[in-house]
């Protein structure tokens, strides 16, 4: 209770810091030099230190097990492992929320210490709209979210936490994405800053640039971890399955692909400012929009927090302030910059602005398919539910020419390229790519349009990527690991959802089932008590056409508190691919229903997105 009550005034005190932030930024502003007032560092320091004990404190009060708190009682128990306990603290609404608030205050501290070179004014402003973001957040804890609300009598058990959220990878998970959404609102403060200051140019694009790619890698690895929990712990079978939440952290993700690189063009050529702009203005947008979605109760998703909806009407309140003060901002204040160089279509900046207008495209349809169902529930009282083949259908055909672009792109020149200069050994890798892949589809029976074009240009990507490591006169590394990282993840993609193959069916104890690769024998299941569940490992004998025998053991696990059942899927994993067997009870008979897949190449699917991150990483490595 103590803690409890330390973190909540350190709450109340810090939005007092908050608040006397505003005038005393107010009346530096006045003050005719070159230098912010070190008091205002000091107080956004105290404001970090009181955000960062309150966290601590809800921590602390996890692991005690103090359930006269009242977000402990909702989302931990005793019985549960310590680790699990620590990662309850964000792995609930008010948790997650407090961890928000303190990686705002935490960036725009880090913003302040590493732009001490930059205008002060351009300071002052990103400075200030930042903490009205963090108000809002304030706001919206102590208002409908409070972490530290209290129970009285102190109840002896908590109700625990749910069962599918108790994984090592989703403890990890979910503050990586927060850093990753959080990290586009300095993006968006820095912005709004330099449209007021007129400060919109190459410099400004440089420093902007660092930002952008902390919250792109954070994202990127943060959807990347979500997408290999959801793959083993749900039983879903893939790497991605278009549920809802997953592409609400897609759709910003998107964005803030396109900002990246266009971002590069302002800094290299002044060029693509007010596209920058309106990226920088709808990443941190399309955040806040992933968080209303998220907690209003309006998704159905097993990531949501579906339990107020209350708490959305806030959100859409605080969202449609801030779009609303951006675009008035950006109407009035911004000066676009007259560009004296003129640029070409065959040319380095005009190929990222074309890959960007696909990657708007991708994210539209992303866009549509989460939000459509959302409007026709609401309008005519219908519910439909938007699935792999409207996102196939809608994004394969556009997907093609983008990869086709993405491969020539890095070749190109700033300003002009000469066609003539374009080089024989690309028609002779497109030519290799096209026989490859004449290989590959041989060995199936596709034989579809969309999937020859498709694999052609995924593998010519692929050879491109690798290309480019042995050109000596690009010096970007960073950018090589990066791209090498995505063509080999749009590869592994294509190649596995070309040789995938599944067996559903309903089996017994002692009971074979015949399929067309082979045989699965269910031998017995097994039974033992954990800490805080009951374990149900069955045994599984897969004989493949080959005579290749494989043993899978799916596990179902009974929690207690909360009363829930959950898949544990087993996984057979080597560089080719994975052979991955769930299982789940039938409701009122002694059958299981089990799913058997094979699914090539996913490992390296996990591989190639980290892969991409790390090539960002090591832009902040490189010398200057």
């Amino acid at each position: 209770m103590l803690f409890s009550q330390l973190g909540y005034y350190s709450l109340i005190f810090a939005l007092i810091f908050s608040v006397i932030l505003i005038p005393t930024v107010h009346k530096d502003l006045k003050i005719v030099n070159n230098v912010i007032n070190p008091n205002i560092l000091t107080v956004v320091f105290l404001q970090l230190f009181l955000v960062l004990l309150s966290f601590i404190c809800l921590v602390i009060s996890f692991i005690n097990s103090d359930f006269s708190n009242e977000t402990v009682y909702n989302h931990s128990h005793t019985t549960k492992p310590l680790f699990y306990k620590i990662s309850g603290t964000w792995g609930n609404h008010e948790g997650s929320l407090l961890l928000c608030l303190l990686i705002l205050v935490l960036f725009i501290f880090i913003f302040l210490i590493t732009s001490k070179r930059e205008p002060k004014k351009y300071q002052i402003f990103t400075l200030l709209f930042q903490e009205v973001i963090i108000i809002g957040f304030f706001l919206f804890l102590l208002i409908t979210s409070n972490p530290f609300n209290h129970l009285f009598p102190a109840p002896k058990e908590g109700l625990g936490l749910n069962p599918i959220l108790q994984d090592p990878i989703l403890a990890i998970h979910p503050p990586i994405l927060y850093l990753g959404y959080i990290g586009s609102s300095i993006v968006l403060s820095s912005s709004i800053a330099a449209i007021i200051q007129n400060y919109v140019n190459s410099q400004w694009a440089k420093n902007l640039k660092n930002w952008v790619i902390i919250s792109w890698f954070f994202l990127t690895i943060g959807i990347v971890l979500g997408s290999i929990w959801a793959y083993y712990e749900l039983g879903w079978g893939g790497f991605w399955f278009w549920d809802p939440v997953e592409n609400i952290s897609l759709m910003p993700w998107l964005c803030l692909t396109a900002l990246v690189h266009s971002v590069i063009v302002l800094e290299k050529r002044s060029m693509l400012a007010t596209w920058t702009l309106i990226l920088s203005i709808s990443s941190f947008t399309l955040s806040m929009c992933g968080t209303f979605l998220v907690r209003s109760g309006i998704l159905n998703s097993v990531h949501a927090f579906a339990n107020d909806p209350k708490r959305g009407v806030f959100i859409l309140i605080f969202l449609f302030l801030l779009i609303i003060i951006s675009l008035f901002i950006f109407f009035v204040f911004y000066k676009e910059i007259k560009i004296e160089q003129k640029s070409f279509l065959f040319s380095k900046e005009i190929s990222i602005l074309i890959n960007n207008w696909f990657m708007m495209y991708f994210l539209s349809v992303v866009l549509i398919g989460t939000v459509y169902p959302i409007f026709l529930e609401v309008i005519a009282n219908e519910k439909i539910s938007v699935g792999p083949p409207f996102y196939n259908k809608l994004l394969i055909p556009f997907l093609i020419p983008f990869l086709f672009f993405m491969s020539i792109g890095p070749s190109l020149k700033w300003i002009r390229h000469n066609i003539k200069l374009i080089n024989v050994r690309l028609i002779l890798l497109f030519l290799l790519s096209s026989f490859v892949s004449y290989l590959i589809l041989i060995r199936t029976n596709l034989n579809t349009l969309f999937t020859t074009i498709l694999l052609v240009v995924s593998i010519y990507l692929f050879f491109i990527t690798v290309r480019d490591f042995f050109i000596k006169n690009q010096k970007n590394f960073s950018q090589k690991i990066s791209h090498f990282g995505f063509s080999l993840l749009i590869l592994s993609i294509v190649l596995n959802g070309i040789f995938s193959s599944e067996v559903i069916t309903n089996i017994k104890i002692g009971e074979k089932y015949e399929f067309s690769n082979g045989s699965i024998y269910f031998e017995n299941i097994k039974s033992s008590k954990k800490q805080n569940y009951m374990s149900f490992v069955g045994t599984f004998r897969i004989i493949e056409n080959n005579n290749k025998e494989i043993l899978l053991r799916p596990e179902l696990r009974i929690f207690n508190q909360p009363i829930t059942i959950t898949s544990e899927a087993d996984i057979k994993t080597n560089f080719i691919g994975d052979k991955f067997l769930v299982m789940n009870l039938v409701k009122g008979n002694e059958y299981y229903n089990i799913r058997y897949q094979t699914k090539p190449f996913m490992i390296w699917i996990w591989l190639s997105a980290i892969l991409m991150g790390s090539g960002a990483l090591t832009n902040f490595f490189k010398r200057r």
